[in-house]
């Protein structure tokens, strides 16, 4: 340990001045708390709340103190201000643990630092009771803002009203114009987040990329065109807006995630009438068609565009996976310009349609070995609400039944490779760090 700090130094500092990445940043400060002053806990020095990796550096070059998991203190002003006064009252080494740097070198080249970290019994309370006290802060706003009836606001994307209460205006959205935020209740401080969306589209900025367009016509079709009809998940500053983000603080997801599977497990009441399903955006295929069922846009295909996928499953008994690589092997055509069926390439994906429609190549798939491939596991869409309705074959949930459950070799022959290419990897680049 005497030696990580100068060790580390550098990953130190990424981690606590700069921006983190999800899942490991679960804190996030209230606008209106970000104007707050806090002062040194060794010091007069003072800094705004939003400024606080300012007098994080500052502990670190002026005191050599460090605090360890700073994203995980629930309150960062009180926290500094409990221990300021602490410190005022008795040495800070009564408190901290002293990290030597160097030590095996010479004496004039060590260094010494104060760590304040949960190790400490009169920390980690502390810590505790900041984050009970947020919660339950965050849960109360929360439900407040559930009961509240006086709501009235004008949809963003329309001009229709709406009043009573602020679900009936998400779920518009999310219905129809394809835009979700999540379920209402899992969002609080609602109409600051809501407000924050009004100034980023009055800006002429897309939610999503955040790319800024010369007018309203050109971001919407913008938005529209690259599926960028939902929040930027990388900007941190959507996290406070989310009751999850107020939960559990210092757990990963995959403990949070592993709790709640054995929750699902013990529980044997098998009563789901509280169950809201999510509002499904299903696109078509072969043109722009949206509906808000997998059974009308599998309706629409058929009846406009003559392709039945129920009866290519049953026709040529494709499995579960061969459909995902199936829809996204087609969707990747059509978005290329190019027929699934010939490989002839058009100019447009309208002369492509009209091609597939005319030369009777909707239902004319070419061989498997073309499409049946591991890369067209991939989705060719984000949240491609079609592949989430996929089904199994009946010879599959037959053996499902009788507990043999085929495995694809192909799931399994470049393990290694999925693995270095997992969107995990990147989510769980920063648990092995200093913080």
């Amino acid at each position: 340990m005497a030696t990580s700090l100068g060790e580390n130094s550098a990953g130190y500092q990424d981690c606590i001045l700069e921006s983190l990445s999800f899942p490991d940043q679960l804190v996030s400060t209230s606008s209106y708390e970000a104007n707050k002053n806090v002062t040194c806990i060794l010091c007069s020095k003072s800094t705004p709340l939003s400024e606080k990796n300012e007098l994080l550096k500052h502990f670190v070059l002026e005191h050599k103190v460090v605090i360890a998991d700073v994203r995980l203190i629930a309150d960062f002003s009180r926290y500094v201000l409990y221990w300021g006064k602490r410190f005022s009252e008795s040495p800070i080494t009564e408190f901290c643990s002293v990290i030597k740097t160097n030590s095996t070198g010479p004496v004039d080249q060590q260094e010494e630092y104060y760590l304040l970290c949960d190790a400490l019994p009169e920390d980690r309370i502390l810590r505790e009771q900041l984050q009970q006290k947020r919660l339950g802060e965050v849960l109360e706003q929360q439900q407040k803002e559930r009961d509240d009836c006086t709501f009235h606001r004008v949809c963003m994307f329309c001009d229709e009203e709406f009043t009573e209460n602020r679900s009936t205006l998400l779920n518009h959205m999310a219905r129809e114009h394809s835009f979700s935020v999540g379920l209402p209740d899992n969002i609080v401080y609602c109409t600051e987040l809501l407000d924050t969306l009004e100034r980023k589209l009055d800006s002429l900025q897309c939610l999503y990329c955040e790319k800024t367009f010369r007018d309203k016509t050109t971001l919407k079709d913008h938005m529209r065109k690259k599926q960028h009809r939902r929040i930027n998940a990388n900007n941190h500053d959507y996290d406070r807006f989310y009751i999850i983000n107020y939960l559990e603080l210092g757990k990963t997801w995959e403990e949070v995630q592993s709790e709640d599977d054995r929750d699902i497990l013990a529980d044997n009441d098998d009563d789901w009438s509280d169950w809201q399903a999510h509002p499904v955006c299903a696109v078509c295929l072969f043109c722009e068609q949206q509906s808000d069922t997998i059974e009308k846009i599998y309706a629409h295909m058929q009846e406009a565009h003559g392709f039945d996928l129920h009866q290519l499953k049953t026709q040529l008994h494709l499995t579960f996976y061969q459909q995902i690589k199936l829809v996204n092997f087609i969707r990747r055509e059509i978005h290329q310009c190019r027929c699934y069926s010939c490989h002839e390439k058009f100019s447009s994906k309208a002369d492509v349609l009209h091609h597939v429609t005319e030369a009777s190549h909707v239902m004319a798939l070419p061989e498997a070995s073309t499409w049946d491939q591991p890369e067209y596991y991939f989705p060719t869409y984000e949240n491609d609400a079609l592949l989430c309705a996929l089904t199994d074959s009946e010879d599959e949930e037959e053996a499902d039944q009788k507990g043999g459950v085929p495995v694809i070799a192909e799931d399994i022959s470049n393990l290694e490779t999925l693995k270095q290419g997992s969107v995990l990897k990147h989510l769980l680049k920063d648990r092995s760090g200093p913080c």
